[in-house]
């Protein structure tokens, strides 16, 4: 990679001290709420946002305390999705000497790392959506554990309009919820869904009034904190994976990991309880 490369650029400007706060962390004991804090441009994926988030996330998933992450964005929007001013100087250098593969660092680096640490970790991550989301936004969104929505919520598939193709696991998301025929009827159609749509189609788990959003996704919170930490860490894990395994694979899965449950002091306790009664 040339050190004058455009990934290089956009990095230092995602990560120059001048850069304003683009994303507010708001850490209450064991969970914290992520918002994304440009509402003038709808909270676009602008390079400061995204490294911020970026390191927020990790910083989170990394902490063993922390059991639950929310996702918001400020108001009136959850995220537009990507920056076209970034759109439009990648498009003008693609007859650099990287070509297109700056293009696949940023889109690989920063939005999949963001897909990827999200999906990846212990941590279950709740999406908020306060108003639209769109492309990238609407991707990790999506790729969260639980997705609940205000009543004015939008979810915006613009893809196709753009010349783009659903992106950051996308593509895995929607054939999971809505089927094959479903995916691409989403895709071919581009039109705006509302929350009450959504949640009929599986895209979200629950639709509440706006100004209960935040409520209803620390109600969420709370049942994480409710249940053993371990039981929920390894749930996550089998189900994600049960995603992509055969009926077989994730039996064996199964098997291997409830020896451990058996071993916890939470499970014992559980038994007693109930033995006791």
């Amino acid at each position: 990679m040339s050190e004058d490369s455009l990934y290089r650029k956009i990095l230092a400007e995602g990560d120059a001290p001048s850069a304003p706060a683009r994303v507010h962390v708001d850490r209450r004991g064991d969970r914290a709420v992520i918002t994304l804090d440009e509402p003038d441009r709808l909270n676009v994926l602008s390079a400061p946002l995204v490294r911020q988030l970026r390191r927020a996330l990790v910083a989170l998933a990394d902490d063993v305390d922390v059991r639950t992450v929310v996702l918001t964005g400020a108001d009136p929007g959850f995220s537009a999705g990507g920056d076209l001013k970034m759109m439009r100087t990648a498009i003008d250098h693609l007859d650099a000497d990287e070509g297109t593969t700056d293009i696949w660092r940023w889109i690989r680096r920063e939005f999949g790392g963001v897909a990827r640490t999200i999906a990846g970790s212990d941590t279950i991550f709740v999406a908020a959506l306060n108003g639209p989301a769109a492309g990238v936004g609407l991707a990790w969104a999506l790729t969260c554990d639980v997705v609940i929505a205000s009543e004015r919520a939008v979810l915006v598939p613009a893809f196709g309009r753009l010349g783009l193709i659903p992106e950051v696991g996308t593509s895995w998301a929607l054939t999971r919820r809505l089927g094959y025929q479903g995916a691409l009827a989403f895709f071919l159609r581009g039109e705006h869904i509302d929350a009450q749509t959504a949640r009929e189609l599986g895209l979200v788990q629950e639709v509440v009034e706006h100004d209960q959003l935040l409520q209803a996704a620390d109600d969420w919170c709370t049942r994480v904190a409710q249940l053993p930490a371990h039981a929920v860490a390894m749930t996550k894990s089998l189900l994600r994976g049960a995603a992509d395994t055969s009926w077989h694979q994730s039996l064996a899965f199964e098997e291997f990991a409830e020896p451990n449950c058996f071993s916890t002091a939470a499970f014992a306790g559980s038994v007693g309880a109930m033995l006791g009664r």
